[in-house]
C-alpha cells in the first residue's frame, strides 16, 4: 500500500513540474534563465511522473 501512496504522490509531483514548465513556456521570454528552467521542469516532471506511474502499475495489492 505504501508503494502505490509514494507512485501517486510522484505522478502528482511530475503533473505539477510539467503545468509549470508549460506555464513558464507560455509566459516566458527568451533569456537564458527561463530556458533553463523550462527545460529543467520538464525533464524532472516527466521522470517523476513516469516513475510513478510505473510504480503503480507494477504494485500487487494483497486481499486483507
Amino acid at each position: 500500500m505504501e508503494k502505490r501512496v509514494l507512485g501517486i504522490i510522484l505522478s502528482l509531483l511530475g503533473v505539477v513540474g510539467l503545468i509549470y514548465a508549460g506555464i513558464a513556456f507560455l509566459n516566458g521570454n527568451s533569456d537564458t534563465r527561463n530556458i533553463k528552467l523550462i527545460v529543467f521542469s520538464s525533464i524532472l516532471g516527466s521522470i517523476f511522473f513516469f516513475a510513478g506511474i510505473s510504480i503503480v502499475r507494477n504494485t500487487k495489492d494483497k486481499a486483507a
